[in-house]
């Protein structure tokens, strides 16, 4: 039985999807289909079972997840601890990171990396910051670059990377865009265009605001920056956002506040750190050094 065929379950019960799991896996629909029956084959039990056009995990499926997991995790800790012992940068290396840093900091890291340690399974998922923490805390992702959390958690080892000024924007036609000396209150009187409010970034705003008594008009919500900039572009509210993603269609707001977010990286300190996750750590600090 071969490890790809754990991950295709594990992937197929995080997604609940073989077709989801096929796309994020880069395999086909049959290939992860044969994974699956192969293992219920293995294991001598039904794993999934179809509904409508969909599938529903099994109890017995529920049952073994954590088990599986949990062996994998084991299995990566022994492949890192070979590798630490005959000094060598190989494996895999598992990390998650925010749209925003994987699109805008790191690819110029990572490009570095792979170049440079062709042996290692570099394993890059795409998630909203506050689940990349959870993912560290969960020992499924080694390293996460992300928003960081305006409270720490003290299980986890937080190292910050970079400063991200936020600043407050809107549409040039927006009837926002020629007022001058703006204040919070002004801005109460429109809609606004926010992360969830669970996210670090929404956070951050939000209390600028609850500091001072005031209750925004809250308009719609949606995750990724690019598709806020994109809703913010067209005058559908305001919003906050990156300076990185300021472009000619937006107008920066005279507001005289300054917010800021800061990003980083974490990392679970009681788990045995592969040589891989820490090359690739020296590799960023060494060149933030020199910038």
């Amino acid at each position: 039985m071969k490890i790809a065929t754990f991950s295709a379950f594990i992937k197929v019960m995080e997604t609940g999807s073989i077709s989801i799991a096929a796309e994020k896996l880069y395999l086909t629909q049959p290939a992860v289909t044969k994974r699956i029956h192969g293992l219920e084959n293995y294991l001598g039990i039904k794993l999934f079972e179809s509904v409508g056009r969909g599938i529903q995990p099994t109890q017995a499926a529920y049952h073994i997840l954590p088990r599986i997991k949990q062996w994998l995790s084991e299995l990566e800790d022994i492949q890192r601890d070979i590798s630490q012992s005959q000094d060598r940068i190989q494996g895999k290396l598992k990390i998650g990171t925010s749209h925003h840093i994987g699109l805008h900091h790191l690819p110029k890291y990572l490009k570095s990396f792979a170049q440079d340690y062709p042996q290692v399974e570099l394993e890059v998922q795409f998630v909203d910051s506050e689940q990349a923490h959870q993912l560290v805390l969960a020992g499924e992702i080694e390293l996460a670059f992300l928003t960081l959390p305006p409270q720490s958690d003290i299980r986890l080892h937080y190292q910050p990377l970079w400063q991200d000024p936020l600043t407050f924007v809107v549409a040039p036609f927006h009837p926002l865009a020629q007022q001058q000396e703006l204040t919070l209150n002004d801005l109460i009187n429109y809609p606004s265009l926010l992360p969830s409010a669970h996210t670090y970034t929404s956070q951050i705003t939000l209390a600028e605001f609850e500091k001072r008594g005031l209750k925004l008009q809250a308009s719609m919500s949606t995750n990724p920056l690019e598709s806020i900039r994109m809703l913010v572009s067209i005058g559908l509210g305001w919003s906050v956002l990156p300076q990185t993603l300021i472009n000619q269609d937006l107008k920066v707001l005279d507001l005289n506040l300054q917010l800021k977010r800061q990003l980083g990286l974490v990392w679970h300190p009681e788990r045995n750190q592969s040589k891989a996750a820490q090359t690739l750590i020296n590799l960023i600090q060494q060149n933030l050094q020199f910038q």
